[in-house]
């Protein structure tokens, strides 16, 4: 897009980069940038272009003199997305002064994208959010943290005591570390409400669902590096090549070691789809009919894995009936794929086994996501792609710790550990809480404790909504944005609203963010400066499910003070920091780190949260040059045979040792080496019909078929309760007797057994392909809510409205409204490889911000001339809420006729104004721009309320 800068709206560029801009010639570029940082040469040095203490080559530094002091190596791990690439940091007498990509790590081999390569820059950046702030007459005022705690604090007891605590609305983050997000959530608990979310709603809340509910673990079954062993790799509604930069060298070497296939399914062509063998374009928002289509041909043909089908897949025949409706002729009429290209794609991926899929959030921010992902899921069930090596779905998270934050329950439905809210939930986290039940029942309104919370994508519904309309006490009065971009959400303009009409406003992170600016309020908003995840330590969970750990490279730097401690400020504020921190060591005001890590290995029992020690953390970190690059499994040394990261499942206690799960459902390992089958989670039959896997079962187990999740009495039944130590027996009929289970079993003991015997804790079932509990039990086709097919909306309408999640929500009648006539483009959005999330942090990068300062839309040639829209020239996108974005046009065939694209990482910039004199002085980002999600619309996911951004429409016209 475009590099220089036109206008004098921003700042001049920084010292340090007029210094490389000169001495390269020019703007920097993407490639310039990535070869005068020496990526490409496995180093991050800018030699002498650059000032001292600039980006170096640490083996420099550590011959340099004595004058630069004494160098460590601190080990970390990157902050962007979710690959988890180590960065060595080198610092001298505390201070941050060189980095390089950690050349021993099994994820990134010594490799950075643009992010990755100057994420040194947060540590020391000049913008960010150096004090407490509070807007007092619409001028920012800097106060002390006494200040802001007692302010802040007061105002939101205010609001407990007059609308109850579900009037305070929690919003976490991504960015948390595994610690804080489980202290962020029990710390939710403690205020006495489940109206805490964050990200992972908004990016893959409907993989989680779907994927769950077909196989019992929602997140990436294999890794990034077991694509080296696929034959055939099918990726749909993803774009790594620029969201995951780091990831594309291992989808590459797949095709270099296996010649694999790679199909490439999207409605735009994008960087990933130029590196396909099969680019498959269809129309936006019809994922599940497309899948049908490829099944239909795989299907038609035979050859799908009949004898996998019936040992380990409940329900295909209901599949089937439904794909028989989508023929070929049906599919090109939906979606706009060419039949015999469908047909080449079913047998590209019949032929080439072991196959993966994988997705990100093309496929999931859909009105019917959740349809999608089990879409995706049962195509590879048919093809025998599950439980494989060089197959599985492997899903590409977002931000680099959205997995943890979502296993550790920052989520508006759940407790850590995916338990739910039920009441036996509840008194699980209790007993590893120590704390009395009804002490924690009472902090909660009446009825609320075991009520799923508002979801962060409906949160401006909580404020705006009429109190008769909402499933809780009252309406939300007070919001915390603690490390939340609001511009990653749809329908801004009523979220400006939603902000204005708010008693207290609060954000809490290393930047003011769009939070600060987007409203018209003058009173009643506090910025409070948070630490980067660079100025603490603890662990951070990558998309493969691997955990890593962070050693704090620098002190916290300003005055910002780290998640976990600004917790414990609050806790002691609101009385309850006994409660919270009760078995945590607190030195001064912050928490030490290893114990929280010690309490979540106490209580997450559901998905092997349990053996990941600190101690056996920080050793894979130590010794990660001993990990095979492939099977991520150690070679030798004192972890031999311990997979990178011990990936969840990590069943059982830390002295357990068990090596992590590298590959989930995998039956030809035994369980103690990584092996299970599919988790039994739904009951063992279903309308009288069998739901436990047949002939199958993971090798070396001593039931030789499909069993039920272990339980005390089942040990029992088994007589292998004589196995159990005398403590375990002690502690498992302390919690219950017979009734114990393998989740709520505090001492291991069950989990223990189980696997001594060679079974699998959670038992051994079918994927279903049927969820009965879902709206649609088999993912169907349906319109979007802004289709531009009218002519197809009688044959696949939406739903019908319906309130969930506390909120009214709409379905039926918005689709009965045609806005095509006068939004006639399909409007969809996506990443940029130079920004990452609502753009905040990276568009304050020196670095970053030079590579790509315009918001802009991407046009196709025919529609641009049609409206007479010339390339590089200012638009106006309109959506059909009334939200409307000024921005630059880029006219391209990225995009097909009637498609337009914009990337999500701009902010800063509201309907055609900018909003730099709005941030407190020195802390507005470099670059601002308008923001994709002002001119996107209503609409959300049928099972979790995931917004709808990858099929909305719009209309574009010359400014």
């Amino acid at each position: 897009m475009l590099t220089k800068k036109r206008t004098s709206t921003a700042p001049p560029a920084p010292h340090m980069l007029n210094r490389l801009a000169s001495a390269v010639g020019g703007a920097v570029d993407r490639r310039t940038f990535l070869r005068r940082s020496g990526i490409a040469a496995g180093g991050a040095a800018l030699g002498a272009v650059l000032p001292a203490g600039s980006v170096r080559k640490a083996a420099a530094a550590e011959t340099a003199p004595t004058a630069r002091g004494n160098i460590e190596m601190k080990r970390t791990v990157c902050t962007h997305c979710s690959v988890g690439c180590t960065v060595e940091a080198e610092v001298s007498n505390g201070v941050w002064i060189g980095q390089e990509p950690g050349n021993d790590s099994p994820f990134n081999l010594g490799a950075h994208c643009a992010k990755g390569a100057s994420v040194r820059e947060h540590a020391h950046g000049e913008r960010r959010l150096k004090h407490p702030m509070k807007l007092e007459g619409g001028k920012w005022k800097r106060i002390s943290w006494d200040e802001a705690i007692n302010e802040v604090g007061d105002r939101l007891l205010a609001i407990r005591e007059k609308s109850g605590p579900d009037s305070v609305y929690w919003l976490g983050s991504a960015k948390h570390s595994n610690e804080q997000a489980y202290l962020f959530r029990k710390f939710a608990a403690m205020w006495g409400t489940n109206n805490v979310d964050h990200q992972a709603r908004i990016c893959h809340s409907t993989t989680v669902a779907g994927v769950a509910n077909t196989w019992g673990y929602g997140a990436m079954t294999n890794s990034y590096n077991d694509i080296h062993n696929s034959k055939a790799i099918f990726l749909i509604g993803g774009n790594p090549a620029e969201a995951h930069p780091v990831s594309m060298q291992h989808v590459l070497r797949a095709k270099e070691k296996n010649k694999a296939h790679l199909i490439v399914a999207d409605p735009r062509f994008t960087r990933t789809a130029a590196r396909a063998d099969e680019y498959l374009r269809f129309r936006p928002g019809t994922d599940v009919a497309l899948i049908w289509g490829i099944l239909w041909h795989v299907l038609d043909n035979g050859w799908e894995d009949k004898d996998y089908i019936r040992r380990r897949v409940y329900g295909f025949d209901e599949i089937r009936q439904e794909v028989a409706k989508w023929t070929p002729d049906e599919v090109e009429r939906v979606t706009g794929a060419p039949p015999e290209q469908l047909k080449r794609v079913a047998q590209l991926m019949a032929s080439n086994k072991p196959g993966t899929l994988i997705w990100c959030m093309g496929g999931t921010q859909h009105s019917n996501g959740n349809n999608n992902t089990r879409a995706y899921c049962i195509l590879q069930l048919a093809l025998g792609n599950m439980g494989v090596s060089g197959g599985g779905t492997n899903i590409f998270r977002g931000h680099d710790n959205v997995q943890g934050a979502t296993d550790l329950g920052v989520l508006a439905d759940t407790l850590p550990g995916y338990y739910g809210l039920a009441e036996g939930s509840w008194k699980h986290w209790a007993r590893v809480w120590e704390l009395d039940e009804e002490w924690l029942k009472g902090r909660f309104a009446e009825g609320m404790m075991n009520a799923t919370g508002i979801p962060v994508s409906r949160w401006i519904d909580g404020v705006l909504e009429d109190r008769e309309n909402l499933e809780q006490p009252n309406t939300v009065q007070g919001m915390v944005f603690w490390g939340h971009a609001p511009n990653s959400q749809t329908r801004l303009p009523e979220m400006k609203q939603a902000m204005e009409k708010l008693d207290t406003l609060v954000v809490i992170d290393p930047y003011p963010t769009v939070t600060a600016v987007l409203h018209d309020r003058t009173d009643g908003v506090y910025l409070l400066p948070a630490a980067t995840q660079f100025e603490t330590s603890g662990s951070v969970t990558a998309s493969n499910r691997s955990l890593q750990w962070r050693e704090k490279v620098v002190e916290p730097l300003f005055e910002s003070k780290p998640d976990h401690t600004i917790m414990t400020l609050f806790a002691r504020k609101f009385g309850f920091e006994n409660e919270l921190l009760k078995n945590i060591q607190v030195n001064g005001d912050e928490p030490l780190v290893e114990d929280i890590t010690r309490e979540f290995n106490k209580g997450m029992w559901t998905i092997g949260y349990t053996g990941q020690s600190p101690e056996r953390l920080k050793e894979h970190m130590k010794y990660q040059h001993h990990f095979d690059k492939t099977t991520l499994r150690a070679v030798g040394g004192p972890l031999d045979g311990e997979y990178y990261g011990m990936p969840w499942p990590c069943w059982g206690t830390a002295e357990m040792r068990h090596p992590g799960s590298a590959n989930l459902y995998d039956t030809s390992l035994p369980v103690a080496e990584g092996g299970m089958g599919f988790r039994a989670r739904f009951g063992v039959e279903h309308e009288g019909v069998n739901l436990l896997a047949e002939d199958s079962y993971p090798r070396g187990s001593e039931i030789e078929d499909g069993y039920p999740e272990f339980t005390m009495a089942m040990l029992k039944k088994l007589g292998w309760d004589s196995d159990l130590t005398d403590e375990e027996r002690q502690t498992i009929e302390r919690i219950g007797g017979d009734s114990v289970n393998w989740k709520t079993d505090l001492s291991g003991g069950i989990q223990r057994v189980a696997i001594k015997h060679g079974c699998a804790p959670y038992g051994n079932a079918k994927a279903r392909t049927v969820v009965w509990t879902f709206p649609d039990p088999v993912p169907l086709h349906r319109e979007p809510l802004y289709t531009p097919r009218r002519d197809l909306v009688a044959d696949y309408p939406t739903y019908e409205d319906k309130t969930f999640w506390r909120v009214p929500t709409l379905y039926k009648s918005i689709q009965e409204n045609d806005f095509s006539k006068d939004f006639p483009i399909i409007l969809t959005s996506g990443r940029l490889v130079e920004y990452e999330g609502g753009g905040d942090e990276t568009r304050s990068n020196p670095w970053l911000a030079e590579l790509q300062q315009d918001m802009f839309v991407e046009i196709n040639q025919a529609d641009a001339n049609d409206n007479g829209i010339r390339d590089g020239a200012d638009v106006w996108v309109h959506g059909p809420n009334g939200g409307k974005v000024k921005v630059k046009a880029m006219v391209t065939d990225r995009v097909g006729r009637g498609v337009a694209f914009m990337p999500f990482h701009f902010g800063g910039h509201f309907q055609g104004k900018s909003l730099r004199d709005k941030y407190p002085d020195g802390a507005d980002p470099i670059v601002l721009g308008e923001s994709s999600n002002t001119a996107q619309t209503y609409g959300y996911d049928s099972v979790t309320q995931m917004q709808e951004t990858k099929a909305t429409l719009c209309r574009i016209e010359a400014a």
